[in-house]
Protein backbone atom coordinates (compact mmCIF):
# COMPACT_ATOMS: atom_id res chain seq x y z
CA UNK A 1 0.00 0.00 0.00
CA UNK A 2 1.17 3.53 -0.68
CA UNK A 3 1.56 5.93 2.21
CA UNK A 4 -0.58 9.06 2.19
CA UNK A 5 1.80 11.99 2.57
CA UNK A 6 1.02 15.53 3.63
CA UNK A 7 2.98 18.32 5.29
CA UNK A 8 0.07 18.76 7.69
CA UNK A 9 0.21 16.66 10.83
CA UNK A 10 -3.02 15.10 12.04
CA UNK A 11 -4.25 16.26 15.45
CA UNK A 12 -5.91 14.04 18.01
CA UNK A 13 -7.63 14.92 21.26
CA UNK A 14 -6.81 13.34 24.60
CA UNK A 15 -7.48 13.79 28.31
CA UNK A 16 -5.55 16.58 29.97
CA UNK A 17 -5.85 14.59 33.22
CA UNK A 18 -6.61 11.00 32.30
CA UNK A 19 -8.80 8.97 34.68
CA UNK A 20 -6.60 5.94 34.00
CA UNK A 21 -3.79 7.66 35.95
CA UNK A 22 -1.14 6.99 33.33
CA UNK A 23 -1.79 3.27 32.89
CA UNK A 24 -2.24 3.45 29.14
CA UNK A 25 -5.91 2.47 29.27
CA UNK A 26 -7.47 5.67 27.92
CA UNK A 27 -8.62 5.20 24.34
CA UNK A 28 -6.32 7.85 22.90
CA UNK A 29 -3.54 5.35 23.68
CA UNK A 30 -4.79 3.12 20.87
CA UNK A 31 -4.54 5.97 18.38
CA UNK A 32 -1.12 7.04 19.63
CA UNK A 33 0.06 3.44 19.28
CA UNK A 34 -1.25 3.21 15.72
CA UNK A 35 0.58 6.39 14.74
CA UNK A 36 3.79 5.05 16.23
CA UNK A 37 3.45 1.72 14.40
CA UNK A 38 3.19 3.46 11.02
CA UNK A 39 5.75 6.16 11.81
CA UNK A 40 3.31 9.03 11.40
CA UNK A 41 3.94 12.21 13.46
CA UNK A 42 0.91 13.77 15.08
CA UNK A 43 -0.19 16.60 17.34
CA UNK A 44 -2.22 16.27 20.53
CA UNK A 45 -4.83 18.70 21.85
CA UNK A 46 -5.42 18.08 25.55
CA UNK A 47 -8.92 18.64 26.92
CA UNK A 48 -10.42 18.95 30.37
CA UNK A 49 -13.74 17.25 31.09
CA UNK A 50 -15.69 20.55 30.78
CA UNK A 51 -13.96 21.25 27.44
CA UNK A 52 -15.06 17.85 26.16
CA UNK A 53 -18.69 18.94 26.57
CA UNK A 54 -18.19 22.42 25.10
CA UNK A 55 -19.61 23.28 21.65
CA UNK A 56 -16.18 23.36 19.99
CA UNK A 57 -15.49 19.74 20.85
CA UNK A 58 -19.08 18.57 20.36
CA UNK A 59 -18.73 19.74 16.76
CA UNK A 60 -15.99 17.12 16.39
CA UNK A 61 -17.48 14.42 18.59
CA UNK A 62 -21.27 14.57 19.08
CA UNK A 63 -21.01 12.47 22.25
CA UNK A 64 -18.34 14.64 23.87
CA UNK A 65 -15.68 11.99 24.25
CA UNK A 66 -12.06 11.44 23.24
CA UNK A 67 -10.20 10.77 21.06
CA UNK A 68 -10.98 12.60 17.86
CA UNK A 69 -8.86 12.87 14.74
CA UNK A 70 -8.54 15.90 12.48
CA UNK A 71 -6.45 16.46 9.38
CA UNK A 72 -7.49 19.22 7.04
CA UNK A 73 -11.24 19.04 6.62
CA UNK A 74 -11.45 15.40 7.74
CA UNK A 75 -12.71 14.96 11.29
CA UNK A 76 -13.22 11.50 12.77
CA UNK A 77 -14.38 10.13 16.10
CA UNK A 78 -14.58 6.58 17.53
CA UNK A 79 -11.27 4.88 18.21
CA UNK A 80 -11.86 1.97 15.87
CA UNK A 81 -12.67 4.27 12.96
CA UNK A 82 -9.58 6.38 13.61
CA UNK A 83 -7.22 3.41 13.89
CA UNK A 84 -8.72 1.87 10.75
CA UNK A 85 -8.19 5.13 8.86
CA UNK A 86 -4.57 5.28 9.98
CA UNK A 87 -4.03 1.63 9.05
CA UNK A 88 -5.56 2.13 5.60
CA UNK A 89 -3.60 5.33 4.96
CA UNK A 90 -0.12 4.12 5.90
CA UNK A 91 1.69 0.79 5.54
CA UNK A 92 2.46 -1.23 8.65
CA UNK A 93 -0.82 -2.22 10.27
CA UNK A 94 -2.66 -4.15 7.57
CA UNK A 95 -1.44 -7.03 5.38
CA UNK A 96 -0.76 -6.36 1.70
CA UNK A 97 -3.20 -9.00 0.43
CA UNK A 98 -6.92 -8.21 0.33
CA UNK A 99 -8.01 -11.28 2.28
CA UNK A 100 -5.45 -10.64 5.00
CA UNK A 101 -6.60 -7.02 5.31
CA UNK A 102 -10.20 -8.14 5.60
CA UNK A 103 -9.33 -10.61 8.36
CA UNK A 104 -7.32 -8.00 10.28
CA UNK A 105 -10.27 -5.59 10.11
CA UNK A 106 -12.55 -8.39 11.31
CA UNK A 107 -10.36 -8.78 14.40
CA UNK A 108 -10.58 -5.03 15.02
CA UNK A 109 -14.37 -5.24 15.06
CA UNK A 110 -14.26 -8.37 17.18
CA UNK A 111 -12.08 -6.67 19.80
CA UNK A 112 -14.41 -3.69 20.07
CA UNK A 113 -17.77 -5.44 19.92
CA UNK A 114 -17.45 -9.08 20.96
CA UNK A 115 -14.66 -8.86 23.56
CA UNK A 116 -14.74 -5.32 24.95
CA UNK A 117 -18.48 -5.18 25.55
CA UNK A 118 -18.48 -7.22 28.76
CA UNK A 119 -15.24 -5.57 29.91
CA UNK A 120 -16.87 -2.14 29.71
CA UNK A 121 -19.82 -3.58 31.65
CA UNK A 122 -17.40 -4.75 34.36
CA UNK A 123 -15.95 -1.29 34.73
CA UNK A 124 -19.41 0.22 34.95
CA UNK A 125 -20.43 -2.24 37.67
CA UNK A 126 -17.25 -1.63 39.67
CA UNK A 127 -17.64 2.14 39.57
CA UNK A 128 -21.40 2.56 39.95
CA UNK A 129 -22.79 -0.47 41.80
CA UNK A 130 -20.22 -1.20 44.49
CA UNK A 131 -22.57 -0.04 47.25
CA UNK A 132 -25.54 -2.11 46.03
CA UNK A 133 -26.74 -5.23 47.80
CA UNK A 134 -26.44 -7.25 44.58
CA UNK A 135 -22.89 -6.11 43.80
CA UNK A 136 -21.01 -9.36 44.47
CA UNK A 137 -23.51 -11.49 42.56
CA UNK A 138 -23.54 -9.08 39.62
CA UNK A 139 -19.75 -8.90 39.63
CA UNK A 140 -19.46 -12.68 39.50
CA UNK A 141 -21.87 -12.85 36.54
CA UNK A 142 -19.90 -10.28 34.57
CA UNK A 143 -16.63 -12.03 35.40
CA UNK A 144 -18.08 -15.26 34.03
CA UNK A 145 -19.13 -13.57 30.79
CA UNK A 146 -15.64 -12.17 30.36
CA UNK A 147 -14.07 -15.54 31.10
CA UNK A 148 -16.22 -17.15 28.41
CA UNK A 149 -14.90 -14.70 25.82
CA UNK A 150 -11.32 -15.02 27.02
CA UNK A 151 -11.52 -18.80 26.88
CA UNK A 152 -12.74 -18.67 23.28
CA UNK A 153 -10.03 -16.19 22.30
CA UNK A 154 -7.41 -18.27 24.09
CA UNK A 155 -8.42 -21.36 22.14
CA UNK A 156 -8.12 -19.48 18.86
CA UNK A 157 -4.74 -17.97 19.66
CA UNK A 158 -3.20 -21.22 20.90
CA UNK A 159 0.57 -20.92 20.81
CA UNK A 160 0.65 -18.35 17.98
CA UNK A 161 2.27 -14.96 18.51
CA UNK A 162 -0.53 -12.98 16.87
CA UNK A 163 -4.14 -13.52 15.88
CA UNK A 164 -3.65 -14.04 12.14
CA UNK A 165 -0.05 -14.22 11.01
CA UNK A 166 1.94 -11.01 11.46
CA UNK A 167 1.03 -8.25 13.93
CA UNK A 168 -1.78 -6.08 12.60
CA UNK A 169 -4.31 -3.45 13.60
CA UNK A 170 -6.44 -6.35 14.82
CA UNK A 171 -3.79 -7.24 17.39
CA UNK A 172 -3.37 -3.59 18.35
CA UNK A 173 -7.05 -3.29 19.19
CA UNK A 174 -7.33 -6.69 20.84
CA UNK A 175 -4.29 -6.21 23.07
CA UNK A 176 -5.56 -2.76 24.06
CA UNK A 177 -8.90 -4.26 25.08
CA UNK A 178 -7.31 -7.13 27.02
CA UNK A 179 -5.17 -4.71 29.03
CA UNK A 180 -8.38 -3.62 30.71
CA UNK A 181 -8.83 -6.99 32.44
CA UNK A 182 -5.31 -7.22 33.78
CA UNK A 183 -6.26 -5.22 36.87
CA UNK A 184 -9.03 -7.59 38.02
CA UNK A 185 -6.64 -10.52 37.45
CA UNK A 186 -8.76 -12.21 34.78
CA UNK A 187 -6.07 -12.03 32.13
CA UNK A 188 -3.64 -14.09 34.20
CA UNK A 189 -6.08 -17.01 34.13
CA UNK A 190 -5.15 -17.46 30.45
CA UNK A 191 -1.35 -17.63 30.19
CA UNK A 192 -1.23 -17.48 26.40
CA UNK A 193 -3.34 -14.31 26.40
CA UNK A 194 -1.19 -12.76 29.12
CA UNK A 195 1.89 -13.55 27.03
CA UNK A 196 0.15 -12.15 23.93
CA UNK A 197 -0.48 -8.83 25.67
CA UNK A 198 3.09 -8.77 27.01
CA UNK A 199 4.42 -9.19 23.44
CA UNK A 200 2.27 -6.28 22.31
CA UNK A 201 3.48 -4.09 25.17
CA UNK A 202 7.10 -4.94 24.31
CA UNK A 203 6.78 -3.47 20.83
CA UNK A 204 8.82 -0.25 20.50
CA UNK A 205 5.83 1.59 19.04
CA UNK A 206 3.73 0.72 22.09
CA UNK A 207 6.52 1.83 24.41
CA UNK A 208 6.79 5.21 22.68
CA UNK A 209 3.03 5.75 22.79
CA UNK A 210 2.83 4.74 26.45
CA UNK A 211 5.67 7.13 27.36
CA UNK A 212 3.87 10.00 25.62
CA UNK A 213 0.60 9.36 27.42
CA UNK A 214 2.33 8.87 30.77
CA UNK A 215 4.19 12.16 30.34
CA UNK A 216 0.84 13.95 29.95
CA UNK A 217 -0.45 12.41 33.18
CA UNK A 218 2.72 13.30 35.09
CA UNK A 219 2.53 16.89 33.83
CA UNK A 220 -1.11 17.15 34.97
CA UNK A 221 -0.18 15.71 38.35
CA UNK A 222 2.69 18.17 38.77
CA UNK A 223 0.60 21.12 37.64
Amino acid sequence: MNSVTSPMKPTITAFKASPDRGQGLARDMRVRWAFEEVGQPYEVELLTFPEMKAPAHLARHPFGQIPTYQKGDLVLFETGAIVLHIAQSHPGLLPDDANGRARAITWMFSALSTVEQSIVELQWVMFTERDKSWYEERLAMVHDRIRARLAELSRHLGDADWLDGAFSAGDLMMASVLLRVRGPGLLDEYPNLAAYVARAEARPAYQRAFAEQLAVFKAALAG
